[in-house]
């Protein structure tokens, strides 16, 4: 491991190349001295992007060593091989497909255990390490974990409304949480997936449907809370913003105005007067980083219903994967300054930035 602290990210899709960017136009306030990313495989289509990350970004080049000519035919010269950003790296962050990132756990990761701080995966790598989202479950790193994993940008939103709504004056009041999640079919940097028509998600879980109130009772869980709730999942044809819809069943009664109360003190949540998920996308991709809020929850003012005192009901808007870098940064800090979580605080203090009141 070099004397400062280096970030390698392994990776450059759409988790990766908005992180490699806000790391790099943040390095020193966040305590970095080099930064690394890897690219696996080459082609010229990506070569724009490599070059801007290298030229402008000041990120250095990684790549696999029997690919080197492949690299110089694009006009690609990179400054380290894999191997050796391993061994350098004082953070790793995998910013790969799914599987692929307990893959690389499992082949390289547990040779740098004694060199390297701390690595983290994204959120479909759900056996990689603790998951965590940023101000949900902090407490985690009381343990000093080795491994964690990036809850994902929906999970993030609706442990945010959870943490938010449900919890009055720091006490957990949820009887009941049920989700819809209403997804984008992908994002409009990639060019798969797309699908031509409204496409259901099965229940995998008995107990909490899918995958996403499964994570999302994970985070609580491990803060010891046990959460009452059940989600449901489809796609759609857009390339925008995911929108979840919500229910909470509360113990104790509340109000519409209380909520947006909630909303106003809140830096994470942001709020939006716009029903339109296309405005509201257009706002990140004009005025966020790399195009991205980088707030847990976006949440639609004019949706906010209460029934009976005690049912709330409401639409949110999941900031793309905002939420996830945001959560990616923080927990590189508390590995780089040692689990200190007033350091991480200070640290992560000029991002704040990028996380918007209104939309």
């Amino acid at each position: 491991m070099s004397d400062g602290n280096t970030v390698l990210i392994v990776g450059t899709g759409t988790i990766g190349l908005p992180l490699i960017g806000l790391l790099s136009s943040h390095r020193k306030e966040l305590a970095i001295d080099r930064l690394i990313f890897h690219k696996h495989t080459p082609r010229v289509r990506d070569r724009p992007m490599l070059k801007d990350l290298i030229n402008t970004r000041g990120a250095e080049l990684s790549i696999d060593e029997h690919k080197l000519e492949q690299f110089r035919e694009l006009e690609l010269e990179p400054s380290i091989y894999l191997e050796e950003a391993l061994d350098e790296a004082t953070v790793i962050i995998d910013a790969t497909p799914s599987g692929v990132g307990q893959r690389h756990k499992d082949e390289y990761y547990h040779k740098y255990e004694e060199s390297t701080k701390g690595f983290m995966a994204q959120g479909s790598e759900t056996d990689f390490g603790q998951l965590y989202a940023y101000e949900i479950n902090d407490q985690i790193f009381d343990k000093k974990p080795k491994y964690v994993t990036i809850a994902s940008c929906n999970t993030h939103s609706a442990a945010a409304i959870l943490r938010n709504f449900a919890y009055i004056e720091g006490k957990n009041e949820l009887e009941e949480g049920t989700f819809m999640f209403i997804r984008r079919a992908n994002d409009v940097s990639q060019t798969e997936d797309f699908i031509a028509s409204p496409e259901m998600n099965k229940h995998g879980s008995d107990e909490y449907g899918t995958h996403h109130a499964v994570d999302v009772a994970r985070l609580f869980e491990s803060i010891g809370e046990d959460l009452n709730i059940f989600s449901s999942a489809m796609k759609i044809n857009t390339q925008y913003m995911h929108t979840m819809h919500f229910h909470l069943k509360l113990k104790r009664e509340t109000s519409v105005e209380y909520l947006r109360e909630v909303v106003e003190r809140h830096p994470l949540l942001a709020k939006t007067e716009k029903v339109e998920q296309n405005i509201v996308f257009s706002f990140g991709r004009d005025s966020g980083h790399f195009g991205r809020l980088l707030n847990q929850s976006v949440i639609i003012l004019p949706s906010l219903h209460v029934r009976n005192k005690r049912d709330v009901y409401g639409f949110a808007f999941t900031p793309q994967d905002g939420n996830s870098l945001f959560s990616s940064i923080a927990a590189t800090q508390y590995f780089l300054h040692e689990y200190d979580q007033d350091e991480v605080i200070k640290h992560m203090k000029p991002l704040d930035r990028w996380l918007f009141e209104e939309v």
